[in-house]
């Protein structure tokens, strides 16, 4: 099929399913790191004057009153959710030989929706705060599984089509955040009990997932998408030219004596050629050699944001009288500030790759071949103890130091921004820095440093949290 024969995305719909499936993506940690008010509600001790009504089983008189994280949950939802990321990332290289990719898409979604629905069950259930805790662990490891699988098949069908489809499902998963925020935000504003909120907000990442099962099968109908998804496609192209390598070949050497041998011949060593370049073998040591810099930058910078985002930040606290504003504190100025700032870093990317301090202090550019990228990652680090001497109650070796709302508001407002240029940046430059058939394992190593910077992330939050 010629260029001119191409079908066209009408009325970008294809480009808007890749959207939503990007959003699918991570809207279960979303979801979950956003409602970690309502998940310490569930697990420690409320005040008697707020709706003890809801724990039928008389439990609730013996409790005592705590602002306290008793289990830790910030932390391990941290860590559980990032450890499975890690270790799928690797198992999915060996799932796309074995599972078709249909199977591993549709299948992880569907195991993601009806673990949503157990979770939205379990706003209802009484039980525990031990069997509670126990059962969202799990259900955040299996759910966090299966979103590692899911993210790196989408990511494999990408490679299929035009970059600009890999923009968007990039540009799906930074609103995912700013779309768990405000539907939060719109839970709490409804006025209902903690459990009725809850279980609202539950049932729309089972809403959205649905939606991204059926966008999904909704792309195999596509002409525009059949085209690039048809394996049958890539061979009629190869066969096209082939024969028209042939004819012309043919033509060439119209006249003289065997040249319909000549023709052949010689189109069976430009054969050779394509073959030996499809066989070539990429070395892992010989790439990680040429974009060690973009990993480590990688490293650093998650590791620095998911050491206290959401562990550290989600237990500050609003130093105002009024009640309305400490209501809405944390969702609003802890994830929902902090998307659309990340969102905003990320975007940043897109038009420049320039790094405004580092240029106006020592004229030096990160492109593909700066050294001081990891130095630039490393100075976010100053936001740690920035963080940890915000207003947070219980301090057991710290103080506040920086009690008034609007520094915890600046500081999360230049993290989450830092945070979103310095991750996209070594994601934008690594390619440039290897040869084009080595992208495919570039993709697959700055994926796996970016699962480790994760995971080693949420393993230093508890470390911060004790120091506290």
């Amino acid at each position: 099929m010629s260029r001119k024969d191409e079908p066209h995305d009408k009325h970008n719909v294809v480009a808007v399913i890749f959207f939503i499936l990007g959003m699918g993506t991570l809207l279960p940690w979303n979801f979950f790191i956003t409602a970690i008010p309502y998940f310490q509600y569930r697990l420690t001790a409320e005040e008697p004057a707020v709706d003890t009504s809801d724990y039928g089983n008389g439990t609730s008189a013996n409790r005592t009153h705590s602002h306290g994280d008793p289990f830790n949950f910030n932390n391990w939802l941290t860590l559980l959710a990032q450890l499975p990321l890690l270790l799928c990332t690797l198992l999915n290289s060996f799932l796309y030989q074995c599972i078709p990719e249909r199977v591993r898409i549709v299948g992880s979604m569907v195991f993601i929706l009806f673990l949503f629905i157990i979770t939205a069950a379990l706003v209802k259930i009484e039980m525990s705060a031990q069997s509670f805790f126990d059962i969202t662990m799990s259900t955040v490891w299996f759910i966090n599984a299966f979103c590692a699988i899911l993210q790196g098949s989408l990511f494999g069908l990408l490679a299929l089509f035009p970059q600009k489809f890999s923009s968007m499902l990039l540009s799906g998963q930074g609103m995912a955040g700013m779309f768990a925020a405000i539907a939060m935000l719109l839970s709490m504003s409804s006025g209902a009990d903690h459990r009725t909120t809850a279980l609202g907000y539950f049932i729309t990442p089972c809403i959205g997932t649905f939606i991204s099962i059926t966008c999904y099968l909704l792309l195999y109908r596509l002409d525009f998408a059949k085209y690039y998804l048809s394996k049958t496609n890539t061979q009629t192209a190869k066969n096209y030219e082939v024969e028209t390598n042939a004819e012309l070949l043919n033509k060439e050497v119209n006249g003289e004596t065997g040249g319909e041998k000549k023709a052949v011949l010689l189109l069976k060593d430009a054969e050779a050629s394509v073959v030996t370049e499809e066989k070539q073998k990429v070395s892992i040591c010989a790439v990680l050699k040429k974009i060690w810099i973009m990993a480590l930058t990688l490293v650093i910078g998650f590791t620095v944001t998911l050491s206290v985002f959401p562990a550290i930040t989600a237990n500050v606290k609003s130093n105002s009288e009024n009640e309305s504003w400490q209501k809405f504190f944390n969702p609003v100025c802890c994830f929902l500030l902090f998307n659309i700032m990340d969102w905003v870093g990320r975007s940043i990317t897109s038009y420049t790759l320039w790094n405004i301090l580092p240029v106006v202090l020592w004229n030096i550019q990160p492109g593909p071949d700066c050294k001081y990228l990891p130095l630039l990652a490393c100075c976010r680090i100053i936001f740690i103890p920035l963080f940890m001497l915000c207003n947070i109650p219980n301090h057991n070796y710290l103080t506040v130091v920086f009690a008034n709302d609007a520094w915890f508001i600046i500081f999360m407002i230049v993290f989450s921004m830092s945070s979103g240029y310095c991750i996209s940046l070594p994601m934008c430059l690594a390619p440039k820095k290897v040869l084009p058939h080595e992208g495919e394992v570039t993709g697959a190593i700055m994926t796996f440093f970016l699962a480790l910077g994760l995971s080693l992330g949420a393993g230093l939050s508890f470390v911060l949290k004790a120091l506290l």
